[in-house]
């Protein structure tokens, strides 16, 4: 048997909860695949807000004026390192230091520089804070797809940063055909998400 890793690199998908999968940390989560490899996997949950957290509120913590008084989605990116901050972003934002391309149109950067430039609403554009993210180790990710954990989906990056958090699931899953309603609500797999 071929492994996913061997045919395919999953980085830039979307990863869709299947429903009923028994994890629920991951209950009707989309998740967006930042890194792909033999070694292990990492994303981003795009539909988990944070209800007790705000972007001001973190520029405060840090000692980060927030004279943009931008109002910058803060989620649940998964639950490793869940005191780690990740942002993912338009590319109209470069940090030497961090910043990592991710498709044609998004980035993503976890240092203090990104979150100054937000307060200071020099760059980027479009942009959500995520605390933590969702890995995998080597196989693992392989192994629950194939468990039927998860579904895969192109990413449109243009609405990765624009859709309503509420509606991605069903989003997500519309755009590959499936009416979440008529779905049968059980999973093939347990998901073991770090």
């Amino acid at each position: 048997m071929v492994s996913v890793t061997q045919t395919l690199d999953l980085t830039g998908k979307l990863l869709i909860a299947m429903p009923g999968m028994g994890d629920k940390r991951f209950d009707n989560c989309v998740i967006y695949l930042c890194s792909y490899s033999a070694q292990g996997t990492m994303g981003l949950i795009l539909n988990q807000p944070m209800a007790q957290a705000s972007f001001g509120g973190l520029c405060k913590q840090l000692s980060i004026e927030n004279s943009a008084q931008r109002d910058i989605p803060v989620l649940c990116g998964g639950p490793v390192e869940a005191n780690r901050g990740f942002v993912l972003h338009s590319r109209d934002y470069h940090s030497a230091e961090s910043t990592q391309h991710l498709g044609a149109q998004l980035a993503l950067t976890s240092t203090r520089d990104v979150i100054e430039a937000l307060a200071q609403e020099i760059a980027p554009n479009q942009a959500s804070l995520f605390m933590g993210y969702a890995g995998w180790g080597a196989g693992q990710l392989d192994a629950e797809i194939a468990r039927n954990s998860w579904l895969l989906a192109d990413a449109d990056e243009d609405k990765i940063l624009q859709e309503e958090h509420g509606n991605m699931w069903h989003a997500a899953l519309d755009s590959i055909g499936i009416d979440a309603r008529l779905y049968p609500l059980k999973a093939g797999g347990h998901s073991q998400a770090h």
